[in-house]
């Protein structure tokens, strides 16, 4: 069963950075379409960001677009979301999932299997 851990979240000012981390044990990640959710309080499960197991393609949410980016290490078995210009509206919880029945980009939560125990972003002055 794959296990995933994130972390990197954390207090951050407006306009800062966070770069989290979705590690993966005991298996490889090479073959996982990964996608990176996050949910406010309040709110609905949101799709972030995600990359195709498939040709490493990826793609990012309106709301984050031109400000994250995902990113796979396949030596250290980890991918990345790098959030820059954070904003206030950016403070969730943020979860990584993966999926193998998929290879495609997606970020619509039903397809991915394995999710992490989130980390928290909290974006404020």
């Amino acid at each position: 069963q794959l296990q995933l851990v994130e972390s990197g979240g954390g207090l951050v000012q407006p306009g800062g950075s966070l770069r989290l981390s979705c590690a993966a044990s005991e298996e490889t990640l090479d073959y996982y379409s990964i996608g990176w959710f996050r949910q406010a309080p309040g709110k609905e499960r949101e799709g972030v960001s995600c990359l195709s197991s498939s040709d490493g393609s990826t793609y990012h949410a309106d709301s984050v677009k031109g400000r994250f980016t995902i990113s796979r290490d396949n030596d250290k078995n980890t991918v990345y979301l790098q959030m820059n210009s954070l904003k206030s509206e950016d403070t969730a919880v943020y979860y990584c999932a993966a999926t193998l029945t998929v290879s495609l980009c997606m970020l619509w939560a039903g397809p991915y299997e394995y999710w992490g125990q989130g980390t928290q972003v909290t974006v404020s002055s």
